[in-house]
């Protein structure tokens, strides 16, 4: 009988551990090769673990909501479709005591160690000691200090300190007293927002829905960043008629040679793409009085989940692919999105979002920037209607294919002539596409 163990696998670059969210098998269970055995989750995206063979589940050595550091072994699986043995127990304890030593963990070991000194170096740590990229977020937006942060007790491998460590650490300081040396994270501030708020009676006759881990992060995140950026919201409408009669004609040979659908939303990625290249400030960042501008152009496509929720995958160095290389990416992204298939750092290093809510028929929107960028793109729905043309012959009236373009962004760095002078460029774009292009 062959034993498999079941790792906890590396889910990107800067990601050091994960939590355990449900077990999808249980001990003595049969699983097929592929076939989800749980549902782990970090601070950036939620996802399966699929079984490596087909087998029987064996000793699982943690439980839910347990944090656990990637590369430990998680669980057993036995092949040959053996029952699980007996000592189980008694190996899986030495197990979790001693060091994972087998090749799989050594090869991932080996790229966390460069993230380790990278990190260490980003840290500016006298003494030398470690911190994950996750645990200097945490002292950051906690305003814990590095001297702190060196005191702290870590739980984790080697002494280090773990997520769990870290927020034992906060919640004893905030039970003691001890103040802040920085101002407080926006989740502090979510907080004491709900405390604030008025109680009002909402009758016996209600469901209370509990939100779910996801829908939190999604609450918290849009109320920071309303708190931290201030919005405005600019709209232009846009005659689509050339692009739309294009897209119409070629979808089918697009498919049939490239095997993947082509979207508007492909197109307005694009011409996104383009106008970013000539207003280059938009695809930023603030930290401080400072403002970032990214060179790379990472274009988050917000994405709506079969469970209700919201994830915005990201197209990394967009403006590098052609319309064909755009929509092979995006829709390999989508696709993994709504299936939880997708690494942390496939959500992360976004510089601007689009988002398209005129897929739920919604003519126009104001959407809430994603933190920390400082600008997110609207479209709405496509909608055929009459239209003044001006002609050679004088004005006359068509029907036309319209929409409305919006640009919610942070005034702090983006004031209306370069807000609304990008979302026209966008719109430009979109009004003179070539329809002679090939696809």
């Amino acid at each position: 009988m062959a034993k498999i163990e079941i790792i906890m696998p590396k889910m990107g670059e800067s990601i050091m551990e994960a939590t355990i969210i449900k077990w999808l098998k249980q001990e003595g269970d049969k699983v097929e090769m592929d076939e989800a055995i749980l549902e782990i989750a970090t601070d950036k995206v939620d996802s399966e673990v699929p079984s490596p063979q087909d087998g029987v589940m064996g000793k699982i050595l943690f439980g839910e909501d347990e944090v656990i550091e990637v590369g430990t072994v998680i669980a057993y699986l036995h092949t040959d479709g053996d029952s699980p043995s007996k000592d189980d127990s008694e190996e899986a304890a030495k197990t979790t005591e001693a060091e994972p030593a087998n090749e799989v963990v050594e090869t991932l070991t080996k790229p966390l160690e460069v993230a380790a000194t990278q990190a260490a170096t980003l840290s500016s740590n006298s003494n030398g000691r470690f911190y994950s990229p996750l645990v200097l977020n945490i002292a950051k937006q906690e305003g814990v200090t590095m001297q702190e942060l060196d005191a702290v007790a870590g739980s984790g491998k080697d002494g280090r300190v773990t997520k769990r460590d870290m927020l034992a650490f906060v919640a004893n300081r905030s039970s003691n007293g001890q103040s802040k040396k920085s101002s407080p994270k926006p989740q502090a501030v979510v907080q004491q927002a709900t405390v604030n708020r008025p109680n009002y009676e909402h009758g016996s006759n209600v469901e209370i829905v509990e939100m779910d881990r996801m829908r939190r992060l999604i609450a918290d995140h849009m109320v920071m960043s309303k708190q931290v950026s201030p919005h405005v919201t600019s709209y232009v409408e846009v005659d689509v008629t050339n692009l739309m009669n294009w897209r119409n004609k070629h979808k089918v040979a697009f498919q049939k040679q490239y095997g993947s659908k082509m979207t508007v939303t492909h197109i307005f990625i694009e011409a996104v793409c383009k106008a970013i290249r000539d207003f280059p400030l938009i695809n930023s960042s603030v930290e401080g009085y400072q403002q970032i501008v990214k060179k790379d152009v990472n274009i988050g496509v917000a994405t709506a989940l079969p469970s209700g929720n919201l994830i915005v995958p990201v197209l990394k160095n967009a403006d590098m692919l052609n319309l064909a290389g755009i929509v092979k990416a995006s829709n390999d992204l989508i696709g993994r999105a709504r299936n939880n298939q997708l690494k942390p750092d496939e959500v992360s290093g976004g510089t601007f979002t689009l988002t398209n809510v005129g897929s739920f028929g919604n003519v126009m929107g104001a959407p809430i920037i994603n933190q920390p960028q400082v600008a997110i793109m609207s479209t709405g729905i496509i909608k055929k209607k009459p239209v003044v043309l001006e002609t050679e012959m004088g004005d006359t009236i068509a029907i036309r294919q319209m929409m409305f373009l919006s640009l919610s962004y942070d005034h702090r760095v983006v004031d209306g002539m370069l807000g609304g002078s990008f979302l026209r460029r966008v719109g430009d774009y979109l009004e003179q596409f070539d329809t002679s292009r090939n696809i």
